[in-house]
């Protein structure tokens, strides 16, 4: 068996496979089967890092895997949720603007300097764990349709738009440092 077969990688490609379904859900207007599919989804990504220091078992693949099931997830549940009207599209294109911005700049290290690894930063992390709870509220209200969880998801955007930005600064941060090394 290949050395990146293991249970943090198969966590990881289990959160891919959990994407169109998710999608699929909210799309259909399934938000009860799509909210607890996508905390299952979520939570894998927990699961996927926690096993992966736990064993041991740190590899490329799951280096590159990882990151990319996140933005699979996150990317399809809120191109999901804008189209089924429940978040607004400026939000859809913040958060897609910092991707496309951030893998612009990882095709440009790769053109032009010997850079091949990306650390994930803490503010990339607490910006996906925050674009997570957003939409975990914006699925929760469409459900449960309380005005408390209306006023918390709507709240919810302001954290999710500046931690999101935020984390777009500290990697142009980061890049700007690690370029001038080259």
């Amino acid at each position: 068996m290949p050395a990146w077969v293991n249970l943090p990688n198969l966590l990881t490609i289990l959160r891919m496979a959990m994407v169109p379904v998710v999608v699929y859900f909210i799309v259909e207007g399934r938000y009860l089967l799509a909210g607890w599919l996508f905390g299952a989804a979520a939570f894998t990504d927990i699961l996927d890092g926690l096993a992966a220091r736990g064993m041991g078992v740190n590899t490329q693949v799951g280096a590159y895997l990882d990151p990319i099931a996140d933005k699979c997830l996150l990317s399809g549940v809120y191109l999901a949720l804008a189209w089924a009207h429940l978040v607004p599209w400026w939000l859809v294109a913040i958060i897609f603007g910092r991707d496309i911005y951030i893998l612009a700049a990882v095709g440009v290290f790769m053109l032009w300097t010997p850079v091949r690894q990306f650390p994930p930063s803490i503010w990339g992390k607490v910006s996906t764990f925050v674009q997570i709870c957003t939409a975990i509220l914006w699925i929760a209200h469409t459900i449960f349709g309380t005005r408390v969880l209306g006023e918390i998801s709507s709240a919810m955007l302001w954290p999710c738009v500046a931690f999101t930005v935020w984390s777009a600064v500290d990697y142009t941060w980061k890049g700007i440092r690690t370029y001038r090394k080259y």
